[in-house]
Order: C-alpha cells, then structure tokens, then sequence
C-alpha cells in the first residue's frame, strides 16, 4: 500500500482540517510514521539503531515478516535467538518508506511503543536537527492525552 509523502506542513494542515476528535486521532495515527521516516532520515546512524530497536520490539515474528518485505525480520533474527542487537551498518539498508511501514505496523500493535519515543526526540540530538521532530513530539503528546482522556471518560461511566 502506497502513501504519498507528506511534508510536515501538509500533516498540520491535515490535523487542522479534522472535524471531530475521533477523525483527528485517525489522521495523527496516519501522519505519526510519516514523520518518523522523516526524522529517521535525517537522524545519525547510531540513533537510527535506537529508532528501529524501539519500533521493533512489540512486533512479533508475522508482524516482522510482513513489513517491508520481511527486512526486519532478517534483521531480527540474525544472531536469533538472542536478544535484538541492531548495528549501525544496518540502518543503511533501510530507508525511510521501510521506517514508515515499521511504524503503521508498530502503533497497531502497541501505540504506546510509538508515542514512548517522544523521549527519545526530546533527549537526542534529533530534535535539533529535523523540523519534523517537534511536530512529531507534539502529536505524540496530543494522541496520549486524547488516550488518556478516553480511558478516564470510560473509567468515569463504570
């Protein structure tokens, strides 16, 4: 499934246009893996390791297989069965439409993987050098609050 490029721009204006709660939390759920493929662009190899480490680490073995050709799942496996330990060589075969499709597949399996790497944004040296990562940490931040919000509506009506 192909997604068309967005620049960071074109993700604001498209959680400005949103009509509802429900229909803005959908788009910053499409808009999230764009932005981190931007960020993972631009980011030093070695936080690109920690990127992919993070993503990864919720997917099981069909997940991996599935995304981007199954790249993730070689990686994965490599040194199996011990643990996860991506090398810097590694990030220069993946590039940044792999990084998106880790992420769609990551944040359905546990959003709360994606939006954790908010602390990783604010404590790198990736901030200071994507104008995709503020605007990233700031719908990371929106989408825990709204999940927030609604488990505490929901805890409130038992």
């Amino acid at each position: 499934m192909s997604h068309p490029t967005l620049k960071p721009e074109s993700a604001t204006d498209t959680l400005k246009t949103s009509n509802s709660a429900a229909d803005e939390f959908n788009r910053t759920d499409v808009a999230v893996p764009v932005l981190l493929a931007q960020v993972y662009d631009i980011a030093p190899p070695s936080e690109r390791t920690r990127l992919l480490t993070q993503l990864m680490q919720p997917l099981g073995v069909l997940s991996l297989v599935a995304v981007a050709g199954g790249v993730f799942a070689k990686l994965r496996f490599r040194d199996a069965p011990g643990p996860l330990n991506l090398r810097i060589e590694d990030t220069l075969l993946i590039g940044a439409e792999e990084v998106r499709a880790l992420a769609e597949q990551a944040q359905q399996v546990s959003v709360e993987t994606v939006d954790a790497l908010q602390l990783w944004l604010t404590q790198g040296p990736v901030l200071a050098g994507s104008a995709a990562a503020p605007l990233l940490v700031q719908l990371l931040k929106r989408r825990a609050a709204h999940r927030h919000g609604a488990r505490r509506a929901r805890s409130d009506q038992d």
